[in-house]
């Protein structure tokens, strides 16, 4: 049973795929060629999944960080002989187009050991589990080299030292002196292709420079926040720029699948598709935190994915990276989860669940990021001018919220307030959607869905909004209300549902639960990051400037020792919990440091920026 802890993960990418490095060298969980491809190493998900392990013998400190503006590893372990620095890299390759990162990736892990005091004696375990874990491949020394095959992967590990192969596991012990240095790489072909060649000593060292030089000179390029949590929010937005998919535009919630959201339950999903949600949150979030020149790509890869799509119907709501419609979800009972959390699953029945929430939040994407994306071509017009339509005739129906919670159909407040959004920002967007003619039903229906929400949303025992009409239960996405800019943050109800959040819905340490409820699943959920951070956000828009500061705090004060955050905190190890890194806990994280930046601007006598939709 695997039981390191998700937060001693870090997360690599070259824009097409992932990989978690644990704090010991080990990599744990590797898809290749692309997020949502089966494993080759999965031993988070089960120790017989697979890993790849570079570290020194014996007890060690160990610390991590990533090179200054990129997506480059360097983990330092200090024993009581000598020091051994690893460097890892998925490799991005270098294009001219400062860009397009990622567009010549080769799909290359590169790592990199150097001895830089005494000696320290290193231990190498290179196990490859193809198809998550179902295929023991055969393994094949090499010059310079191991070679395996198996299944779909064709693999090739290139390596300065020789391997005694074990089984199926290549093992080595080499003892490194101060200043040297020994580099490896993992290639992917297809099965029914060569074998991968190998990379000199010379080619890897350059290949993880390039990589670190082609985030940097992205970084420079496109991140310039200068507000509170700079620092916190530029790692963020690299987080949230590793997380998109490169060829497409399309960007995952997650790259991996299956970590619970509850220990030893149930609530285990695969997050690595795009939910329109989601990626929409991402391309706001990268405003603040870098320059989103992948606006227009992100709008062609909705478009494109939703190319069938009719106003009649509920849009669906996610799709695969290469814009696939069918997501079906099933399990790997060989997989016995993390920390014995099973059902491990594939795939994600949400893709078939209504949810009216996402013409919302794409129009507010586009709204915001319109300058970026430039003239909308005519099938984009028409895309979004399906959008609203369908927000304007479908408000009225039942869905499952944003929540996903697999049950009946209802009348979820955060969703009819999403419609209001989808109309009100089509209503602005008329003029660059050549839609003047529809604008009088639009405006008709987003003063109906508003005066819905008003009068049924709001519970007066309660005194706050809640999560469906007719609810009674207290639910955080009733915190985007003042967020999106239904109705301003002072407002009477709105402070009063922000406060009653604030004291109903916390745990002892003040982070937010989605809501408290029974949903149909097994298994005590906890609270959620984005969720908290919403609440920093809220209060900022409400002047509450100090509070939201210790609400950021308490929720940022959960990232990892290289900054990452997950979906949940575990009510009782207050562990992270659920997949890793969460695209929505990064985003929240910007969202909010934006908010209170822009608060005391205002509270200094200044001017506050563009008003951010989401």
């Amino acid at each position: 049973m695997t039981r390191t802890p998700i937060a001693d993960y870090a997360l690599l990418s070259d824009r097409h795929s992932a990989a978690l490095v644990s704090r010991h060298g080990s990599v744990d969980w590797l898809c290749l060629p692309r997020f949502d491809s089966p494993s080759v190493f999965g031993a988070i998900l089960d120790d017989a999944a697979g890993h790849w392990s570079i570290g020194p013998s014996g007890p060690r400190k160990v610390s991590r960080r990533y090179l200054d503006g990129t997506m480059v590893l360097e983990t330092t372990f200090e024993t009581a002989t000598g020091t051994l620095v690893l460097t890892d890299a998925m490799v991005v390759g270098e294009n001219p187009d400062v860009h397009r990162l990622g567009a010549g990736a080769p799909h290359v892990l590169a790592r990199r050991a150097a001895c830089t005091r005494g000696t320290v004696r290193v231990e190498l375990r290179y196990a490859p589990r193809s198809e998550y874990g179902q295929v023991v491949p055969l393994l094949c020394e090499i010059p310079g080299g191991v070679s395996s095959r198996g299944g779909p992967d064709r693999l090739t590990m290139s390596t300065p030292v020789g391997f005694n192969l074990e089984g199926q596991e290549a093992v080595a012990t080499v003892a490194m002196e101060e200043g040297a240095r020994l580099c490896f790489a993992l290639h992917r072909g297809d099965a029914c292709a060569e074998a991968p060649p190998v990379w000199d000593q010379a080619r890897i060292a350059e290949a993880i420079e390039t990589t670190a030089r082609a985030w940097r000179r992205w970084a420079e390029a496109h991140q310039r926040y200068d507000g509170p949590y700079r620092d916190l929010v530029g790692l963020s937005g690299r987080v949230l720029q590793a997380l998109s998919y490169q060829p497409t535009g399309a960007i995952v919630a997650a790259p991996t699948t299956s970590l619970p959201e509850s220990p030893q339950g149930e609530r285990n999903w695969d997050y690595r598709f795009s939910w329109i949600r989601d990626a929409s949150f991402t391309m706001e979030a990268l405003w603040v935190a870098a320059c989103p020149d992948e606006a227009g790509d992100f709008l062609d890869f909705m478009t494109t994915a939703a190319a069938s799509y009719e106003p009649q119907r509920a849009l669906q709501i996610m799709f695969g990276v290469g814009c696939e419609h069918d997501l079906t979800e099933r399990e790997l009972p060989h997989l016995r989860g993390w920390q014995d959390s099973r059902p491990v699953r594939v795939g994600n029945a949400a893709w078939t669940q209504p949810q009216v929430d996402v013409y919302g939040e794409l129009l507010a994407a586009v709204h915001l990021l319109v300058d970026q994306i430039g003239t909308l071509d005519r099938e984009s017009r028409a895309f979004l001018v399906s959008l609203a339509d369908a927000a304007a005739g479908q408000w009225r129906e039942p869905d499952h919220g944003i929540w996903e919670i697999r049950g009946e159909p209802r009348h979820y407040l955060y969703s009819k307030l999403m419609c209001w959004v989808a109309l009100d920002r089509a209503l602005d967007l008329a003029p660059r959607l050549d839609a003047a003619g529809r604008t009088g039903p639009w405006r008709t229906a987003r003063e109906e869905v508003r005066e819905a929400i008003l009068r049924q949303g709001w519970d007066e025992g309660l005194g706050a909004y809640t999560q469906a009409f007719g609810s009674s239960v207290l639910d955080a996405s009733a915190l985007m209300m003042p967020i999106v800019g239904f109705a301003p943050a002072r407002d009477p109800r709105i402070r009063a549902t922000i406060g009653a959040i604030a004291e109903h819905l916390t745990d002892e340490d003040g982070l937010v639960y989605r809501y408290r409820a029974a949903d149909g699943l097994a298994g005590e959920e906890g609270p959620f990051l984005m969720c908290t951070f919403w609440l920093a956000h809220a209060q900022a828009l409400a002047g509450w400037r100090d509070l939201a500061r210790e609400t950021f705090a308490r929720a940022a004060g959960f990232a990892n020792d290289v900054g990452l955050l997950s979906e949940e905190v575990c009510p009782r190890t207050r562990r992270l919990l659920g997949n890793f890194p969460q695209a929505f806990s990064h985003i929240g994280l910007v969202n909010a440091a934006w908010a209170i930046d822009q608060a005391e601007r205002e509270a200094r006598g200044g001017r506050s920026g563009k008003r951010l939709d989401l």
